[in-house]
């Protein structure tokens, strides 16, 4: 029943997001949703062109009204009744690290929007979607992914803007995982504890040699390994880092 589920992923750029999108657009339908639309245009036609679908929605996870827009545009194009096999979270507030004394109110503000309440809105939003998804007997349980981060489970000097965002989503996640995992959804966090190799960070760990960086493809690969998991073994969380990472 495949055909009839989509996958939905949240902090589509061109890395991780991207990389996950294309993973999961060769078995599904894929909604790809970020604010600008440069960030989900190339890829939907790269994926449109490959012989997948995607549509791409712009849309703001820290705000309700733009959620909304985004689950009636998804049913517009799909059908009141759809199911979700995957709805990913990826969005995260900026990483910053500042002395705490020097950190504006309004970045914590603006980070915890989206790091926090985001990953609220968005489970909110596409839940029932996921349990559309256990009722139309999805070949995999219908999965709830949640992008984390080292600052997820360690908070260090300087970096309190970011991982009280990242401290609040590995909770919600977790609350999720005990509440849904029993009605059929596999809820997951992710631990990403290093640097992923994208473009953004092309000049990071010059000196290092390549495999110093995770692999966005690589964690794509986590995922949809986390997704085929069956009712009788599910993962809550993992964590990721290269072999030569220090923790």
């Amino acid at each position: 029943m495949a055909s009839s589920l989509i996958a939905i992923v949240a902090g589509v750029g061109p890395g991780t997001g991207a990389s996950v999108a294309r993973k999961f657009s060769k078995t599904y339908p894929v909604v790809l949703l970020a604010r600008k639309p440069e960030n989900y245009e190339g890829l939907a036609k790269e994926i449109n062109s490959h012989g997948g679908k995607a549509i791409g929605i712009s849309t703001d996870v820290s705000d309700v009204t733009s959620l909304k827009n985004a689950v009636d545009t998804i049913k517009k194009e799909f059908g009141n009744h759809v199911g979700a096999a995957a709805a990913i979270f990826n969005a995260s507030g900026p990483f910053m690290r500042k002395p705490f004394l020097e950190i504006p109110p309004e970045v914590f503000q603006s980070s915890l929007a989206v790091s926090a309440t985001g990953g609220v809105l968005f489970s909110q939003s596409f839940l029932p979607l996921l349990l559309n998804g256990v009722k139309l007997n999805s070949d995999h349980p219908p999965s709830l992914i949640f992008t984390g981060a080292t600052a997820s489970v360690k908070s260090n000097a300087q970096m309190a803007s970011f991982s009280t965002g990242k401290w609040a989503l590995r909770a919600l996640s977790q609350s999720l995982a005990k509440e849904f995992g029993p009605q059929g959804v596999h809820v997951a966090h992710a631990i990403i504890d290093g640097v992923i190799d994208i473009p953004r960070t092309k000049e990071w760990l010059k000196d290092m040699p390549p495999e110093a960086k995770l692999s966005a493809d690589g964690i794509a690969n986590d995922y949809w390994w986390l997704h085929t998991q069956p009712k009788t073994n599910f993962t809550w969380e993992i964590d990721l880092r290269p072999a030569v990472e220090k923790w």
